[in-house]
C-alpha cells in the first residue's frame, strides 16, 4: 500500500484531488499519542533491606518491602528531590532539592523514614550531587561545586568563552556536612576534580576516582585515588590503561573493586570488574573474557561482590568472589528482555543493594512495560509502586534480534510495526545509537528526544543495532571499533538491515537512517558509503575530525579510540572521516544541533551542512538556541522529534 494512502488508516486524515493523500499532521498525531508516565526519580534500599525510598516527579517516598506500604516524606512544591541517601542505622534519610533560579543551588535535607522530624542540613550555591551518610552516621559527604554557573557535565549547554580562556576552572570537590554542628567544610584540593568517590569502612576517608584540571574533559585520563577526610591529602593507588568507575570500598577495607574499560562517556558505564589494593599496588581483573558488560557494583560482606551488568542487551546480575568470576557460570537475566536500574532514565544496567547483598531494589521496565519500582530478594521481587499501573503500550512489538557479519555475531533490538501484517511492506528506520560505547535496550522511551516509539504508529519497522564498539559481550567486542570507527561498525549495521529485509516484510526502497552524537556521526558516515537510504537524519554529528579535535570541548576521550591525536596520526582519522568522502552523498539529510553543545559542537552540523548544499543534496539544518548534547527544554525535544519523523515521513512518501 502506498505510503501515502497508508496515512488514510488513521485519524486526521484528507485525501485531496490533486492525488497527494496526506494527513493533516499525521506525525504529530501519533507523536502526541503516545502516553505519558510518572517518572522514577530514584531507587535506594535501606542497609537492613528493609524499606525502599523512592523518587516520583521529584517527591520522595519510603514504603516497607514486607508489606508495600508507603508513606510521602513532605518536601517543599517549589523544589524536586533528587540523590537519596541512607544512614548507616537506617534511622535517616537525606537527599537534595534543586532550588529555581538560572544557577544551581541546592538544599540538603533528611528525615525519619516516616517523614518525622525533617531538617535542613545545609544550603550550597552551586552544583551539588551524591550525598552519602559515613559509616559511622557522624557526616554527610557529597560533591560540590561551589559557584558552578551550570549544572556539571559536558552533556549540559556549555558557557560561552569570555575573557582569558582556561583562567577559571570549576572543580567538583568532595565536601562534608558535620550532622551535628551542621556545618559544611570543602575537604579535597581546589585544583582536583573529583568524579566519584566512596567511604573507607573506619569513615577516615575515601576512594575516589579523579582528575586535575578540566572536568568535563579528564574525566577519560583520571586515577583512583585514597583521600583523608580531615586533611584531604590524596595518594595515587592506580593509574588505568581505560576508563574507570564505579570505586567501591571493600568492608575490611583492604581493597577497591571498580569497573574499568573503553568507554566514551562518564556515566555510560562498561568494562571489566578490577580489584586493587587501597594501599597501591597492581589491579586484578576479575572478569577477563566474560561475554557481558559489568556496568554497576556492590559488596556483599568482605569477600562477595554483586555485579550488575548488560547481558546481550539484556539486563544481567552475578555475585563473585574476589577471586573472580566462576568458570562457566551463567549471568542471571532478572527478567529477560527488560532493563532495570536505580531511575526511569538510567542508561545502564544498576541495582540498589542492601548492606549484605542479600535484598535489592531496583526501577523495572521494558519497551512495553512502564518503569516501577520492585525490591526483595534477589529472584524474589515485589512489585512496590503501580504509579503507572493504567498506561498502556499502544505501538507494535518489540524484538530482541542478533544476525551474524560474517563471523560476528551482532544484537539490537527491533520494534515492528502497529498491527503489523506480513502481507504488506513497511519503510524502516535504522536507529544507531550514541555513545559508542553504549547499547540499545528494552526501556520505556515512548516521546523522548530523538525517540522512535511513534514510528511503530506510523507503520514502520525500527531497528536499533548493537554493533562492534556496543556493551553487552564483553570488553574484546566493545574495543573492535578503536581505530575503525565506520569499518566493521558500520558492515555491521548493514549486516542487520539485510538480515532484518530478508526476514521481514520490510520495503527495500524506504530505509532510513539516524542517530545522535555518535549516531549523529553514523548517519553522516553511512550516507558517504551507500545511497540505500531513501532520508537520514544526523543529530548532532561529526563530520570532520580535525577541525572536530580542535574545537570539541572533551578531546581526551579520543585518544583511547584512536591511539593518538588527530595531530600526531591524521591518516587514523582520515579514513573515517566524513568530510572526506561527501561527494559521494545524495542521500536527503535532516541536521540537528543545540548551539552550546561542547561534546560535538554546532560546528560539525554547519560544516556537513555546509558542504550537502554545495553538492546540491536536499538538506535542513535546525539550530537549538541554549541546548547542549542532551535537551532539557521539553518543547526542544519534543520539536527534534517531530521534525526527525516528519523528514521520513515525507521522503517515505515520495514516489520510488
Amino acid at each position: 500500500m502506498k505510503q501515502r494512502l497508508f496515512c488514510s488508516l488513521l485519524v486526521f486524515c484528507a485525501v485531496f484531488a490533486n492525488e497527494v493523500a496526506r494527513c493533516q499532521d499525521r506525525v504529530a498525531w501519533a507523536l502526541d499519542s503516545l502516553p505519558s508516565i510518572q517518572k522514577i526519580g530514584e531507587v535506594a534500599i535501606s542497609p537492613d533491606g528493609s524499606r525502599v525510598a523512592y523518587i516520583v516527579d521529584g517527591l520522595v517516598s519510603v514504603a516497607s518491602i514486607a508489606d508495600g506500604t508507603s508513606r510521602a516524606i513532605a518536601t517543599d512544591q517549589k523544589t524536586s528531590a533528587r540523590d537519596l541517601a541512607w544512614s548507616p542505622d537506617n534511622r535517616r534519610l537525606a537527599w537534595l532539592t534543586d532550588l529555581p533560579g538560572d544557577a544551581p543551588s541546592a538544599e540538603l535535607w533528611s528525615a525519619s523514614p516516616d517523614g518525622a522530624d525533617r531538617v535542613k542540613l545545609a544550603d550550597l550555591k552551586g552544583y551539588a550531587q551524591n550525598p552519602r551518610y559515613s559509616p559511622d552516621g557522624t557526616r554527610i559527604a557529597l560533591l560540590y561545586i561551589e559557584g558552578m554557573p551550570r549544572a556539571a557535565g559536558p552533556l549540559q549547554p556549555m558557557t560561552p568563552l569570555a575573557g582569558l580562556v582556561g583562567e577559571k576552572i570549576y572543580e567538583q570537590r568532595v565536601a562534608t556536612v558535620d550532622l551535628a554542628a551542621k556545618t559544611l567544610t570543602q575537604v579535597t584540593p581546589s585544583d582536583v576534580y573529583i568524579y566519584e568517590y566512596d567511604w573507607m569502612p573506619d569513615s577516615r576517608g575515601w576512594a575516589a576516582i579523579a582528575a586535575h584540571g578540566s572536568g568535563d574533559d579528564n574525566w577519560w585520563i583520571a586515577r583512583l585515588y585514597t583521600i583523608g577526610a580531615d586533611s584531604g591529602q590524596m595518594r595515587e593507588i592506580y593509574k588505568p590503561t581505560w576508563q574507570i568507575a564505579e570505586p567501591r570500598v571493600s568492608p575490611d577495607g583492604r581493597s577497591v573493586a571498580f569497573i574499568e574499560g573503553l568507554m566514551s562517556d562518564e556515566g555510560l558505564t562498561g568494562g571489566d570488574v578490577y580489584l586493587v589494593p587501597t594501599t597501591g599496588g597492581i589491579a586484578r581483573n576479575l572478569t577477563p573474557g566474560i561475554k557481558a558488560s559489568p556496568s554497576s557494583l556492590a559488596w556483599a560482606g568482605t569477600d562477595r561482590i554483586n555485579v550488575v551488568a548488560n547481558v546481550d542487551g539484556n539486563s544481567g546480575y552475578m555475585q563473585m568472589t574476589q577471586k573472580g568470576y566462576p568458570a562457566g557460570s551463567n549471568w542471571k537475566g532478572w527478567t529477560g528482555e527488560e532493563m532495570i536500574g536505580t531511575s526511569s532514565d538510567v542508561w545502564v544496567p544498576a541495582a540498589s543493594f542492601s548492606k549484605d547483598g542479600t535484598v535489592t531494589a531496583a526501577v523495572r521496565q521494558s519497551s512495553h512495560q512502564p518503569p516501577e519500582v520492585w525490591a526483595g530478594p534477589v529472584g524474589e521481587w515485589k512489585q512496590i509502586t503501580r504509579v503507572n499501573a493504567n498506561v498502556p503500550a499502544t505501538w507494535g512489538e518489540s524484538k530482541n534480534v542478533h544476525w551474524m557479519n560474517g563471523q560476528t555475531r551482532v544484537e539490537g533490538w527491533l520494534t515492528l510495526p502497529k498491527d503489523y501484517d506480513p502481507a504488506n511492506k513497511y519503510p524502516l528506520i535504522v536507529s544507531v545509537h550514541g555513545g559508542p560505547s553504549f547499547a540499545c535496550t528494552s526501556k520505556w522511551q515512548a516521546g523522548g528526544m530523538g525517540d522512535t516509539t511513534a514510528a511503530s504508529l506510523l507503520g514502520w519497522f525500527v531497528l536499533c543495532p548493537n554493533p562492534r564498539g556496543s556493551y553487552g559481550q564483553g570488553e574484546a567486542f566493545t574495543r573492535g571499533n578503536a581505530k575503525d570507527f565506520g569499518g566493521g561498525d558500520f558492515r555491521d549495521i548493514m549486516a542487520g538491515v539485510d538480515a532484518m529485509t530478508k526476514e521481514y516484510s520490510i520495503d527495500a526502497r524506504k530505509i532510513g537512517i539516524r542517530g545522535h552524537s555518535y549516531g549523529g556521526y553514523m548517519t553522516m558516515w553511512a550516507e558517504t558509503q551507500t545511497n540505500r537510504f531513501a532520508a537520514a537524519v544526523a543529530g548532532a554529528g561529526l563530520s570532520d575530525w580535525l577541525s572536530y579535535y580542535g574545537l570539541n570541548d572533551i578531546d581526551e576521550w579520543m585518544i583511547p579510540f584512536f591511539g593518538a591525536s588527530v595531530y600526531d596520526d591524521p591518516a587514523v582519522y582520515q579514513k573515517s572521516d566524513p568530510i572526506h568522502f561527501v561527494n559521494r552523498v545524495k542521500t536527503p539529510t535532516l541536521i540537528l544541533v543545540g548551539d552550546s553543545d561542547g561534546e560535538v559542537p554546532m560546528s560539525q552540523s554547519i560544516e556537513w551542512y555546509h558542504a550537502l548544499q554545495s553538492r546540491n543534496v536536499p538538506a535542513q539544518l535546525v539550530v537549538y538556541p541554549n541546548e547542549g548534547h542532551v535537551f532539557y527544554k521539553a518543547a526542544d525535544a519534543h520539536d527534534y522529534t517531530i521534525r526527525m519523523l516528519r523528514w521520513f515521513d515525507h521522503w517515505f512518501a515520495k514516489p520510488a
